[in-house]
């Protein structure tokens, strides 16, 4: 059959509605969106006009009736939930959690010791009282933490709500919150602005820090996402070479993320969306926003560069680059939603709160695109923009033969590459992040450095032991003296006994910070040896609870989940690429590709995130774990984004296999027709990640540069070196396909063209 594009074929598209669909495809779907894409550019103004209506009414909700978002770091079965749900049943108040302010006299001479310092105390004390929320404010005069012996100890030792240096220098004043479904910004903010008139008077250094500002502090601004889209513009500037091909793409992006957004506020209505959901939200959707509507706009300027009328190209560019775009778009959705496999709450509603940007994305592409692209008509090509196209055409192909001459070589070195980018793997340590690794002028890192200074890093990540005592009161003194006996354990606070309720909390404080290996191996040695050791004879249990505990958790629950996760997303996705491209061995290369590009991606973390390679060009204060969850997510969004590439390249190679049955010239050709799209398109996705980087915390550092790298390495080493070099070592494997399996499969392509026919007489169809 004739490849669509032809001349004759353009001679004979005149008013054509109704064509049969080359190669193997959904007809319906086709047809369906090269009618709404005739529609949507011959009707502009009501397209515009129905997205402007349907902007306003949810960006109005959400900011009238808009939910707030709040985290909830709990994960079923783990050993910090069930301290958590034994405080929480007992209604104890370290059942919520904490914030500590920390003070000291300016004057370097002062102490606590003296009574105007101590006055100035029990001002701030009294002030932080007034607290909307606060359940209990910590007395810095109180009894120091005990060690195994009963006397105060003079390294480490804290009280669990306050407590003064034994050098009479620092105090700490801890204030007990509810639990997080009970609070929300607000008492954040609440906090900060008596904090900050407390600052104007008193002669005292005031910071402040702990999980309050954990949970709900929002990641600042900075100028890294405008440089990001500033970068992305230039990239579409040079590649399109019209300011109008430019702005669409940037413009429709940050359209949906503003309805996304808004979305989510909504979407916090039904169940507990993370706070740090809309930083990976503002990342993925920009990124695949412009990505997708760079798959339609390069389609389209190709149709008009062929003599296409505005409606037509807007058509048929909708029914073959929309199609790709609604897999690859589909495709990210459903790996995000894999994290469901996870189970783990937080994780499951982030990814659902990702994948509605994600949709809302999508249909901004596939819907409003069109309209746009119908009112700019032929000012999205540049003056000079064939000329561009053919020679970047030439460039590229020129590169694919040289790949594919030199196969062996350039699979080896691919390979080897991401082999060696992923060899760090083996030394990834999942955590936290704590305070200390934050920027110096935020408030946090000086709280934490002051207490970390005054009374050991280890006051910084209490412990909280929740022991259930019913009818065994007796086992709290002889566990709490086991505790304090740890070489890990700095400190215990004297019990809070409950016995009406039948529940006792210790709060340990380790030698260590909340980051550290030591802390982990020190939680591990307490609830596997001392706890069991001391509750031997006795049926009263107990439980290690509080943030560290809880982040040490997860990280051992993303261990056991991971290849859970990996296993659900290969196979899902791997069976969609069956269908689209018929074919096994595409599905089983993608994968394999896609798992190395990943891991070399978590193998560029560890090298710089925890042993400090380059820390210092990305602004890292020092080194860290990678943060627990980090790994689910990138695994999930990036191997549905890597997607995106694949499908964008491999329909374009199996078009033309299928017009020429020639393997190695569908190979070239696909690299000279996509690849000026694909780098492009990763070019903007690293920059706009990379403009996260410029973030103050580590979170949004790590996974801002995991993103970027991950998609650095699917766009030059996978799809330009090892994709196309594997395709023609394999040849004809390519496309093989059991007959069985293949009358098994559904017949639907991502991205095919309509092929129009002759005009036969028909009834016409209505345009309005």
């Amino acid at each position: 059959m004739r490849p669509a594009g032809s001349r004759h074929d353009d001679a004979l598209i005149g008013d054509c509605r109704c064509f049969p669909i080359r190669g193997v495809m959904n007809p319906m779907l086709a047809q369906t969106l090269y009618r709404w894409g005739r529609y949507a550019a011959r009707r502009p103004w009501t397209v515009v006009s129905a997205w402007a209506v349907l902007a306003v009414v949810v960006v109005g909700a959400s900011a009238s009736v808009g939910a707030d978002f709040e985290d909830s770091f709990g994960a079923p079965g783990v050993d910090s939930q069930k301290a958590a749900d034994l405080l929480e049943r007992a209604g104890s108040k370290r059942a919520g959690i904490t914030a500590q302010v920390v003070l000291t006299p300016h004057d370097p001479e002062a102490t606590f010791d003296e009574p105007a310092a101590q006055a100035e105390l029990a001002a701030v004390q009294d002030a932080l009282a007034g607290l909307t929320s606060v359940l209990v404010v910590g007395d810095a005069n109180a009894t120091l933490a005990e060690g195994a012996d009963g006397r105060p100890r003079a390294a480490g030792s804290s009280a669990a709500a306050g407590a003064v240096s034994p050098d009479g220098r620092v105090a700490v004043i801890r204030l007990l919150y509810p639990g997080v479904e009970q609070l929300d910004v607000s008492d954040l903010a609440e906090l900060k602005a008596t904090v900050a008139e407390l600052r104007v008077a008193s002669p005292l250094r005031i910071e402040m820090g702990g999980d309050l500002f954990f949970v709900f502090e929002e990641p600042e601004s900075g100028v890294g996402e405008l440089a990001g889209l500033l970068v992305a513009a230039v990239v579409l500037l040079v590649a399109f070479g019209s300011v109008v091909a430019m702005g669409l793409p940037i413009g429709t992006a940050l359209l949906g993320l503003a309805v996304g957004f808004s979305g989510l506020s909504l979407l916090a209505f039904v169940m507990d969306v993370p706070t740090w959901a809309p930083v990976i939200g503002s990342m993925v959707g920009v990124g695949v926003g412009i990505d997708y509507a760079l798959f339609v706009l390069s389609r389209y300027r190709d149709h008009l560069a062929r003599g296409l009328d505005v409606p037509e190209a807007a058509g048929r560019a909708l029914a073959s680059a929309g199609q790709a775009v609604l897999f690859a778009g589909g495709t990210v959705v459903v790996s995000i939603l894999g994290l469901v496999v996870a189970g783990v709450p937080f994780v499951t509603t982030g990814g659902i709160a990702v994948s509605l940007i994600v949709l809302v994305m999508v249909a901004v592409s596939l819907t409003l695109l069109p309209a746009l692209l119908g009112l700019a008509g032929h000012r999205v090509r540049g003056r000079r923009a064939t000329t561009r196209a053919r020679i970047g055409e030439e460039r590229w192909q020129r590169w694919g033969e040289h790949v594919t001459r030199h196969p062996r070589a350039y699979a080896a070195a691919g390979t080897a590459v991401l082999l060696v980018l992923t060899a760090p793997v083996l030394s990834m340590r999942l955590g936290i992040p704590d305070e200390g690794a934050l920027s110096p002028d935020r408030t946090e890192r000086r709280a934490y450095e002051l207490v970390a200074a005054a009374f050991g890093p280890g006051v910084n990540g209490p412990l909280v032991v929740a022991v259930d005592i019913t009818g065994e009161a007796s086992v709290v003194a002889p566990l709490r003296r086991a505790i304090s006996a740890d070489p890990g354990v700095a400190s215990v606070a004297p019990a809070d006994v409950d016995r009406a309720a039948g529940v006792a909390t210790l709060v340990a404080f380790p030698t260590t910070g909340p980051q550290d290996a030591a802390t982990a191996e020190t939680v591990s040695r307490l609830r596997a040896e001392v706890m069991p050791r001391a509750l031997a004879d006795i049926s009263a249990q107990a439980h290690i609870g509080g943030l560290t505990a809880t982040f040490l958790d997860l990280g051992e629950q993303v261990k056991d989940r991971l290849p859970r996760l990996i296993a659900a997303v290969v196979l899902l996705s791997g069976l969609l690429l069956m269908i689209v491209f018929r074919s096994v061995v595409v599905p089983l290369k993608a994968a394999v590709f896609n798992l190395l590009g990943i891991g070399a991606s978590y193998g560029i973390l560890v090298a710089i995130f925890q042993w400090g390679w380059a820390a210092d060009l990305i602004g890292l204060e020092s080194t860290v774990p990678v943060v627990s969850f980090i790994p689910l997510f990138m695994f999930a969004i990036l191997f549905g984004l890597s997607m995106d590439y694949e499908v964008f390249l491999l329909t374009r190679i199996r078009e033309e296999y299928d017009a020429t049955g020639d393997n190695t010239h569908a190979v070239v050709h696909g690299i000279a027709s996509t690849a000026r799209v694909i780098t492009s398109a990763a070019l903007i996705m690293v920059a706009v990640f990379l403009g996260f980087v410029a973030a103050d915390d580590p979170f949004t550092k790590m996974f801002g540069l995991g993103l970027a790298t991950a998609i650095a390495i699917d766009a030059t080493v996978i799809r330009m070196m090892l994709m196309p070099a594997m395709m023609k070592l394999l040849g004809e494997a390519n496309w093989w396909l059991p007959r069985w399996l293949d009358r098994l499969l559904p017949r639907v392509n991502s991205a095919a063209e309509p092929e129009p026919q002759p005009v036969r007489e028909r009834e016409p169809v209505p345009t309005g």
